[in-house]
């Protein structure tokens, strides 16, 4: 068994911010990465909208300068799952793959959010070289290009609209004969003259080459198979928050998503603090994700200096 003052889940932006905060701090943060070092940044190519790169930056390149960082300043940065937690009385106990447990007075969940794909052979083997879950991480790369988008709920239109003033053409493949998204957002796709909607329609298998995507195979019905040609494939089907293994012990919402304080990183268990996509259902941008990494260590930093 080992103890550690802050104890940190997930290293994404979120996790390896916290990381650099808390150890200038000198909370001698331990770190544990999880299943995705680098968190879900890494599924994409170039980082465009993070600031400071004017010509934007490898994705790998930019979440291992992170890492660089945060073990610098002193972060103790371990590879290893979170399996377990007991978040009944400080310290707080986790175990980490199944074996080995750390005791924390401190804990910080940034482990956070994995976006719902279709679960097609295709669109495993093109991610990252056409397939997309995240329009305003790569949707420049699309400029003047025609995209398809899946989904049918709200996101899946902010999507169509974001890319919809990028691209040339975008198609919305939608399962049903009507969107789920709100009165307000389906008017705004219906004016959108570069929106087509296919509505009664799934994704059969996505289509490419060595270069990357070409096109989808849909099927409208029952029997009714075309082709489209397209350059890039978005999924807008919604996002998962890793948060089951924390759910019975702090507030989360309906759809999973860890409960905050309005003004700080704090759950409903004082001494636990949550950062990055695992808190945040609306903006799940890298940059958001760092910040509210920053905010998580400093509160825990707060909370140790009150209850020393």
């Amino acid at each position: 068994m080992s103890r550690a003052k802050c104890l940190i889940l997930g290293g994404g932006p979120a996790g390896y911010t916290a990381a650099i905060y808390a150890s200038r701090a000198g909370l001698a943060p331990v770190l544990y990465e999880g299943m995705e070092p680098g968190g879900q940044l890494t599924t994409t190519t170039v980082v465009e909208n993070f600031p400071g790169f004017p010509g934007g930056i490898d994705a790998l390149t930019l979440m291992d300068g992170m890492r660089k960082q945060a073990a610098s300043f002193g972060a103790d940065i371990r590879r290893g799952v979170a399996t377990a937690v007991d978040l009944s009385e400080r310290p707080f106990k986790v175990i980490i793959d199944g074996k080995e447990t750390v005791e924390a007075e401190t804990l910080i969940i940034a482990t956070g959010a994995t976006a719902k794909y279709l679960g097609l052979p295709s669109e495993a083997k093109f991610r990252g070289l056409g397939v997309s879950a995240c329009a305003t991480c790569d949707g420049f790369f699309y400029r003047g290009k025609d995209v398809a988008v899946v989904g049918g709920g709200d996101t899946a239109c902010e999507e169509a609209l974001y890319l919809a003033g990028l691209c040339r053409k975008v198609y919305m493949i939608v399962r049903r004969d009507v969107f789920r998204a709100s009165k307000a957002m389906q008017e705004k796709v219906f004016a959108a003259p570069n929106i087509e909607i296919l509505w009664k329609c799934q994704t059969r298998e996505i289509l490419g080459d060595d270069s990357g995507v070409t096109g989808a195979r849909l099927v409208r019905g029952e029997d009714e198979v075309f082709d489209i040609a397209v350059d890039g494939f978005f999924l807008a089907i919604g996002h998962h928050p890793n948060s089951e293994l924390f759910a019975p012990w702090i507030e989360t919402d309906d759809k999973g998503y860890i409960v905050t304080s309005d003004k700080t990183q704090e759950t409903a268990v004082p001494g636990v603090f949550a950062a990055g996509d695992v808190q945040d259902p609306l903006y799940r941008q890298a940059i958001t994700a760092a910040a509210s990494g920053c905010r998580a260590a400093r509160d825990a930093e707060r909370f140790l200096v009150e209850n020393s």
